[in-house]
C-alpha cells in the first residue's frame, strides 16, 4: 500500500505546520492510521495515532500542540502541528494498519517520510 506524505518544511519555533498522508491502492479496511517521527540519533517514536472510531492518542511531548485527524473517505490522515519547538525537528512518517481483503490479515504500511525542521 503506497503512502504519500507531504507538508514538511522549515519553520521557526512557535509556528505551525500541517502534514498530510494519503494511502492509495486497493484497501479493504483501515484499522488505524498514525504519525511517527525519527530525529537524528534517536529511535522512531509514535507521535499520534487515530483509530477508525476516531479515538486518538499522542506522545506526551506533543499533547495540546498537535492534532491528528483523518478522512476515511479519502484514506487520508493529517497532523496539524502548532507551537512547534526545535525538538520537534525530525523526519515524520505516516503509517496505516489495514487489510487488503477478507482473506488478508492486518498489516502495517509506511510512507517515505517528510522532513520537519524547526529553527530556534
Amino acid at each position: 500500500v503506497p503512502l504519500q506524505a507531504s507538508g514538511g518544511g522549515l519553520v521557526q519555533a512557535g509556528e505551525s505546520l500541517g502534514l498530510s498522508c494519503v494511502a492509495s491502492g486497493s484497501i479493504f479496511s483501515i484499522r488505524a492510521m498514525g504519525w511517527y517521527r525519527q530525529a537524528p540519533g534517536k529511535q522512531r517514536e509514535l507521535v499520534a495515532g487515530i483509530s477508525t472510531a476516531g479515538r486518538s492518542n499522542y506522545v506526551d511531548s506533543v499533547k495540546g500542540r498537535f492534532i491528528i485527524s483523518r478522512d476515511m473517505t479519502k484514506n487520508m490522515v493529517y497532523l496539524q502541528m502548532n507551537s512547534l519547538k526545535p525538538e520537534d525537528t525530525a523526519v515524520y512518517y505516516c503509517n496505516v494498519d489495514c487489510v487488503l481483503g477478507p482473506w488478508d490479515t492486518a498489516r502495517t504500511y509506511w510512507g517515505q517520510g517528510t522532513q520537519v525542521t524547526v529553527s530556534s
